[in-house]
């Protein structure tokens, strides 16, 4: 089961957060400063909002708060009961044995959520029955997906929970390459250009090396080399062709734009979960 608390950020109750941080911090100083930050208010199309519920939506202290309040929901939870949950802020997984155990959880965590003043998203609750051939779950921007891999050199298939990212990110990802190689930044040369891709570009594999995600770099590869072209020719007033050529051929290194190969953390079926490239890029164990 999957599933995302609605409003989490903006739906926390004052009063209730601060008697859970009460429950760990008696500094007095600190509790007066985190008060003056939750009503510190909003500004919302040049007006200042100050809401009795919730904590700033990208504040910095917002998300350890979130951890904090639903905290409360860890401390109860029965794994033997209602089955494994895994809790990142306000989005959750509960791995279960069966349907019937999933349901169940599913009713548990409403529970939990109302005394809490808080309820799950509708639109992002489901239960999914993890099988090869069937449909996966993401969480944490990964996609996770029960697979079986091939059989090779006489040895039987084995069964593992693969991950990649998932397609949201994957659209987060071209659009801020796109946005990076907009037309109005042609006055910007290619290489900076570059320079700011390949910035974003280092975050992003950095997060989703860890899994199987060599097929999804090499996708966002070809878009970003596309996009590259596409603002040579732009900025050189030429054809898209022009700028494929000039991407090829003006430098060795493409303009230095940064290469997704090698990098991936890749774990095979049957093999240890980590592995390591040393220098030559070659994997150790």
């Amino acid at each position: 089961m999957e599933t995302d608390i609605a409003g989490c950020f903006s739906a926390i109750p004052h009063d209730k957060l601060m008697q859970a941080v009460e429950e760990r911090v008696c500094d007095q100083a600190i509790l007066k400063l985190l008060r003056v930050m939750l009503c510190a208010g909003v500004m919302e199309e040049g007006q200042v909002r100050r809401p009795v519920t919730g904590a700033a939506q990208g504040g910095p202290i917002s998300p350890l708060l979130c951890n904090v309040y639903l905290h409360r929901v860890d401390r109860v939870w029965s794994t033997r009961e209602h089955g494994v949950l895994v809790r990142f802020a306000d989005d959750a997984v509960v791995m279960c044995k069966s349907r019937e155990q999933a349901e169940a959880a599913l009713q548990r965590l409403r529970d939990l959520l109302v005394d809490l003043g808080l309820q799950p998203k509708d639109a992002k609750t489901r239960i999914v029955c993890l099988e090869v051939g069937g449909e996966g779950v993401d969480f944490l921007g990964f996609h996770h997906r029960l697979v079986r891999s091939r059989s090779r050199d006489g040895r039987r298939p084995v069964t593992f929970l693969a991950r990649w990212p998932a397609d949201k990110a994957m659209q987060h990802a071209r659009d801020r390459v796109r946005e990076l190689t907009a037309r109005r930044r042609l006055s910007l040369s290619v290489e900076a250009v570059v320079q700011d891709v390949n910035e974003f570009l280092r975050g992003w594999t950095g997060y989703f090396k860890y899994g199987h995600s060599a097929e999804r770099f090499s996708k966002i590869r070809q878009y970003m080399r596309m996009r590259i072209a596409l603002f040579i020719s732009k900025r050189h007033r030429r054809s898209r062709h022009f700028g494929v050529w000039a991407l090829l051929n003006f430098t060795p290194d493409e303009f230095g734009l940064i290469r997704l190969y090698g990098i991936v953390v890749s774990p095979r079926a049957g093999k240890p979960w980590r592995e390591k490239l040393n220098a030559g890029g070659e994997r150790r164990r």
